[in-house]
């Protein structure tokens, strides 16, 4: 009891730095109802937005909780021309008891500020983006919903806003904090995924974004998504850009391999890997079963050898949207495997019942990752 006491404590004083100014326009109840019992991801969105102002000369400054509604923005932006963009993603969930809790928002925050360095934008203070989140929340906390795995996701995100034509970094900056109720990612039940693997285009490369969260790496999956549609599958996984041989990641998600002795393989954070929060989170469940987790450069023919043999036994990624998705079937130009038999395999299933479990407050949390914000 103590514990919830001072994280709703913490979170009261990270948010009283906010000013907040309710919206003259809010979405009557009924209508905010209608939208929460089906809600679609990124398509609603809830009545504010949290927002604070950087410039070189003052730091940051403003922090409020405003009306949601579109940006004024000068056609000279930096971040219009030169890219300078960087968002994090996280899940507000309402609990069986009305409170409402999110999932390890300090690793997203020190993950923001990883970006913004690689960016060359300013560092957030982790003070000010967890207060960002909790401030919104309570101000829109109605827009929570409730159900097995409804959830308001969270978007943080930062962009360059000086208005100059020139290959700088920019001397101003926002950050905001948008709202967007969401069901559950498998309206009807847990679904294997298929992977079409990209040979001739990359996402990232060696010394390059591949490690920050920045918009530029998912428009680079782009192109590779529609290839992997015109196969006929569902996402795309990326080779590494200097060989052509090893396994990345998905466009947004991370992967892992299960070996029929029970140990797990990822793919190592080599630079061009974006370290996800779901990713270390997994490892960390894996472990305290006593499964060993490795985590290593995987070559694309040694998955291949795996499935034909039996080794590889399962085969699932992970994000912060689909939490765990089982992916049922892998192919590239050469290869054609069918994983699990094409449904979704028994580890898999098991590791996201608890990591949901622990989000939504089902399942015991032992590592203290849950943040109450209400």
């Amino acid at each position: 009891m103590s514990s919830t006491l001072d994280q709703t404590s913490d979170a009261a004083a990270r948010a009283a730095s906010f000013d907040i100014r309710p919206s003259d326009a809010p979405l009557p109840d009924a209508e905010r109802e209608a939208l929460l019992a089906d809600p679609k991801f990124g398509t609603v969105f809830s009545d504010h937005m949290a927002r604070v102002t950087w410039t070189a000369g003052t730091g940051w400054a403003d922090h409020r909780v405003e009306k949601y509604g579109p940006l004024q923005m000068d056609p000279a932006s930096a971040v219009l021309h030169y890219a300078q963009e960087i968002f994090e993603g996280l899940k507000a969930y309402r609990h069986a008891d009305g409170s409402v809790w999110t999932f390890r928002p300090e690793a997203n925050a020190a993950r923001f500020a990883r970006s913004a360095r690689r960016l060359a934008l300013p560092e957030l203070p982790e003070q000010d983006f967890l207060g960002a989140i909790t401030a919104l929340v309570r101000a829109d906390a109605a827009w929570v919903p409730s159900g097995a795995e409804a959830s308001l996701y969270l978007r943080p995100f930062m962009y360059g806003s000086e208005a100059f034509l020139g290959v700088r970094p920019s001397l101003e900056a926002e950050f905001l904090v948008i709202a967007s109720p969401v069901g559950p990612y498998f309206a009807g039940g847990v679904k294997p995924v298929s992977i079409w693997v990209s040979q001739d285009m990359h996402r990232a490369g060696a010394g390059g974004t591949g490690d920050a969260k920045c918009g530029g790496n998912y428009a680079a999956s782009l192109k590779p998504q529609i290839e992997a549609y015109e196969h006929g599958f569902e996402q795309v996984l990326f080779l590494d850009a200097s060989t052509n041989t090893a396994i990345e990641e998905l466009g947004g998600m991370n992967v892992f391999f299960v070996r029929a002795d029970g140990s797990v393989e990822t793919p190592e954070l080599s630079g061009s890997i974006l370290e996800g929060v779901t990713r270390m989170s997994i490892i960390q469940l894996l472990e305290d079963r006593g499964h060993e987790v490795v985590e290593r450069r995987i070559l694309l023919t040694e998955v291949q050898e795996g499935l034909a043999d039996g080794s590889i036994v399962e085969a699932f990624a992970c994000g912060t949207a689909a939490v765990v998705t089982p992916i049922g079937r892998l192919a590239g130009a050469e290869f054609d495997a069918t994983i699990s038999g094409g449904g979704p395999g028994e580890l898999t299933l098991s590791i996201r019942d608890e990591l949901t479990g622990i989000q939504t407050g089902r399942v015991a949390d032992p590592h203290g990752w849950m943040t109450r914000l209400v």
